[in-house]
Order: structure tokens, then sequence, then C-alpha cells
């Protein structure tokens, strides 16, 4: 499923224009996104737990020339599904 068929899927469900809907999945998404960007959790009881971690700064190795580079600490998003979810894909 991607986005817009999951957008069609909301109208469906809910009864909304496809242009309510998709206002309504692109909030979701900037919500949790915004929330993710000042460092937060999104929890979802039953659905799973959005959050973010850190990775320390390292040294790897260059695939093409074998040469070691510096990879830089970054922010990486997480998600943990919640047994709710679990249970249903199960």
């Amino acid at each position: 499923m991607n986005k817009q068929e999951l957008i069609g899927t909301v109208a469906e469900a809910t009864g909304m224009t496809k242009n309510d809907a998709s206002k309504a999945v692109e909030a979701v998404f900037d919500s949790i996104t915004g929330q993710l960007k000042k460092g937060d959790e999104v929890r979802l009881v039953g659905f799973g737990t959005f959050s973010v971690s850190k990775r320390k700064a390292s040294t790897g190795r260059n695939p093409r020339t074998g040469e070691p580079m510096k990879i830089s600490a970054s922010s990486q998003p997480k998600f943990k599904p919640g047994k709710g979810l679990k249970d249903a894909v199960n």
C-alpha cells in the first residue's frame, strides 16, 4: 500500500472526501515528524511507538577504495510495534 492507497482507504472508511482524507493523513504524518524532530516519543497504544535513536560517530571503510572514512553522528527514527499490532499480524 502506498500513500495514495492509504488516503483512499481512509476516505472510504470515514466517509470523507479524498481531499479531506489527504489532509488528515498529512496532518498525522506531520505531527509525528514534528514530535520526533523535538526528540520526543509518539506512543500509540495498541499500535506502536515512534522514537529517535542517536548513532555515534564512527570510522568505516570506503567500499570502492578500502580507505578509512569518518561517519558522522546522526539521529535515526525507530518504530517499535505494540502488542495489538503484533497480535493482529500473527
